[in-house]
């Protein structure tokens, strides 16, 4: 029989050798010092080995439980050898089938042609709230209360809008599963009303002509750098969202046909926004500035790099706005799609187009860049007249417009 001191003391030769133990089980040592554990047995006449690991990480009192349970096995008419296959596929497959390897395989195909932003927050949200909990667990054993365990953890953070959000990529990951038939039902089918509905906040805005007029006239006392200054002026006049506003590179500026072309984050998909003549004096101001450099709106502390997300913001509120409940960056978008359609009389699809947001048309086209850009063109000017007006404080027609 075999100790411990015994396998400890043995070392390789020039060729294999055996120590044996017990009931047909061995030590197997290599010339290379390495030590592996065996057990002979036979199963319908033939003469078969089974490896039951390696020597330390199996020690001899384990090589033993496990010969014990493949000498039952052979009791049973069971082939140890072919169980231990069997098992091994199992597993195999219970990896394959995990809802991380599920998810991940989901994400690479339902991601395709989005933003890589997008694509990003949402491996990310994966990775943080839900792999950690349930990203080993075969998607066919997971339960509707294992997914609602994930979601009120997150929902006791006090962030019930990436709760609505997980619930939903979540939801998509077990179609998806059920689609590529790994999957009977989707457990998430039976958390409807799980979680308390979204309080749905709009971003603050002004949306009143006096508001619109005292904040432009506000302008003038803003402090700090050129570049800030710049984009808190061009904010209201272009009306994009400020993460594209920051990214505004000086190779997208089209100064010949006075047209800024970009890719819009989520759809990915190309938009142009016509600028008026005092949008396009704003961006000119910046040349010096920043012209040898990829963006309009160069970083403060690396040139190579836009803008900070929060410097629009951060303006605002040196000029005293509360940007939860007055004015924030995003806001302008709220202002110029309310006044330009109240007080401006101009046709909503014009407006939405220049939101770029998805409009369907009687062809089907969720959106197209180019669409009504003579009206789109004529619009942006119109707006930036209009905003000169309120700041002036006179009372001038311009067209399609009574100015108040």
């Amino acid at each position: 029989m075999l100790t411990e001191t015994k396998i400890r003391a043995a070392k390789g030769r020039e060729k294999d050798y055996k120590l044996s133990d017990e009931k047909s089980l061995y030590l197997l040592v290599k010339p290379s010092d390495s030590k592996l554990w065996r057990v002979g047995y036979r199963h319908d006449g033939k003469q078969k080995t089974l490896s039951l690991g390696i020597y330390p990480d199996i020690s001899l009192a384990q090589a033993r439980d496990r010969r014990d349970i493949a000498r039952k096995l052979l009791a049973d008419g069971i082939d140890p050898g072919e169980q231990k296959k069997s098992d091994k596929n199992e597993r195999n497959e219970e990896l394959v089938n995990s809802f991380e390897v599920v998810a991940r395989e989901w994400h690479l195909s339902y991601m395709k042609g989005k933003a890589e932003s997008h694509s990003d927050k949402v491996i990310r949200r994966f990775e943080n709230y839900v792999f950690p909990y349930i990203g080993k667990t075969p998607i066919t054993d997971l339960k509707p209360l294992d997914v609602l365990q994930i979601i009120k953890r997150i929902e006791k953070l006090n962030i019930l809008e990436t709760a609505h959000r997980t619930l939903q990529t979540i939801s998509q990951v077990f179609r998806y599963g059920v689609q590529t038939g790994r999957l009977e039902r989707s457990p998430a089918l039976d958390l409807k009303g799980a979680l308390p509905s979204r309080n749905v906040k709009h971003f603050a805005a002004f949306t009143e002509p006096d508001q619109v007029a005292n904040f432009l006239r506000s302008l003038d006392a803003l402090t700090g750098g050129v570049t800030v200054q710049t984009a808190v002026r061009l904010a209201p006049l272009l009306f994009c969202r400020p993460c594209e506003l920051r990214k505004m590179k000086w190779e997208e500026i089209d100064f010949e046909n006075c047209q800024w072309k970009y890719l819009v984050g989520k759809v990915n998909k190309n938009h142009l926004v016509p600028l008026s003549e005092q949008a396009l004096a704003l961006i000119l101001e910046l040349l010096p500035i920043s012209g040898n450099l990829p963006y309009v709106f160069k970083g403060a502390r690396d040139p190579r790099r836009p803008m900070s997300e929060s410097a629009v913001n951060a303006a605002l509120k040196r000029l005293g706005y509360d940007t939860q409940s007055e004015i924030t960056g995003h806001g302008f978008r709220a202002m110029a799609r309310t006044m330009l359609h109240e007080r401006l009389d101009i046709d909503p699809h014009h407006i939405e187009h220049q939101l770029s947001h998805a409009v369907p048309d009687a062809l089907g086209t969720a959106y197209n860049r180019t669409k009504f850009i003579a009206q789109r063109t004529e619009m942006m000017q119109i707006w930036a007249d209009y905003l000169d007006v309120l700041k002036s404080g006179a009372k001038v027609n311009l067209p399609k417009l009574e100015v108040e």
